[in-house]
């Protein structure tokens, strides 16, 4: 297989664990207003304590990743996303700091919990705006980034940014009926199918959106020999609701959660194939942007190495802190 290929996957394979693990993290920030308790906001905190920093980790990875297999894209990305990504990055750093003052703070409690909240939105919005603006098109002329600072301010990437919300608000709710019991995982449950009702519209407009915008992407839907691959996606995604429906009314423990994460893959394959054999839809190809294959050999016995110490570790995090969050319980 073309190496230039494998640094794609393993790209595209960072993306979607960043966005199915930190999701959730960024989710139960943003259903916090859900429930003002604050022995219950406690428990869902504590619920991911031991795990949402290293969550992170694949979004450090991606970003290495593209630098060292794709730097076209890395210059084009980053210039053109600069204060997205900058504002992306402040909300995250709110998110943590106050993660890890909350639990400290006494008379300020309320205000790292707000900022818990914001910055967990800000984040899952700022990301969404980067991939609405991703999807739509940057600027490029001769491999470089040739628009304006804020090129990326239109009502799709706006729009793509609350959907993103809703996705990760899902995670999280799902995540927490796997971790929490009781009256609390009740109220997880009643959040859980109108949010997947909510996230079914965002998907539905999205798809109708995008076609009309974008000439290519229409082609490639409609006209092209990926059409094929496309159409079993809706399918499916209609499948998954109604077993995630099934999973709501019977009250189940981890379906929510597995079927929640089935519709981001089911969304994040119809992106892909959708924009391959993009890096930079309809500007640069992965060929073009690729760096030299020697650097990409180079690089790859690097990620051959770390890539299963991610996983080793992350699922070794995951099986320790497995189980149900009781009251009272702290992490330290």
């Amino acid at each position: 297989m073309d190496v230039t290929v494998i640094w794609a996957a393993i790209i595209a394979l960072g993306v979607f664990m960043y966005v199915s693990l930190d999701g959730f993290d960024l989710g139960i920030g943003m259903i916090f207003p859900f429930f003002p308790d604050t022995e219950e906001r406690d428990m869902m905190i504590h619920s991911i304590a031991p795990v949402w920093d290293g969550n992170e980790t694949w979004l450090v990875l991606g970003g290495a990743a593209l630098l060292a297999a794709f730097p076209v894209v890395y210059a084009v990305v980053l210039s053109a996303l600069y204060l997205p990504i900058v504002f992306m990055l402040v909300c995250l750093i709110f998110r943590g700091v106050s993660f890890e003052l909350r639990g400290a703070a006494n008379k300020t409690r309320n205000l790292w919990s707000l900022a818990f909240i914001c910055g967990s939105a800000g984040a899952a919005f700022f990301q969404g705006v980067i991939l609405g603006a991703f999807i739509h098109g940057i600027p490029v002329q001769n491999r470089v980034f040739s628009g304006d600072a804020f090129f990326w301010v239109t009502p799709f990437t706006f729009f793509t940014g609350m959907g993103l919300m809703v996705t990760y608000a899902l995670l999280g709710a799902c995540f927490l009926v796997t971790k929490l019991d009781g009256d609390m995982q009740q109220r997880m449950h009643k959040l859980i199918w109108p949010l997947t009702l909510v996230l079914l519209g965002f998907i539905v407009a999205v798809s109708i959106w995008t076609p009309l915008t974008d000439a290519q992407i229409a082609t490639r839907w409609f006209d092209s020999s990926f059409r094929t691959r496309l159409y079993p996606v809706p399918v499916l995604v209609l499948i998954v609701a109604a077993l995630m429906y099934r999973s709501v009314v019977v009250r189940h423990d981890n379906a929510p959660f597995v079927l929640a994460l089935l519709l981001v893959l089911l969304g994040y394959i119809g992106l892909c194939v959708s924009i391959w054999p993009y890096a930079v839809p309809n500007s640069i190809t992965l060929a073009q942007a690729a760096a030299p294959r020697s650097s990409q050999i180079f690089a790859l016995v690097g990620a051959v190495i770390i890539i299963p110490v991610i996983l080793v570790y992350t699922t070794a995090g995951y099986w320790v802190f497995r189980g149900k969050v009781e009251r009272g319980a702290h992490y330290h």
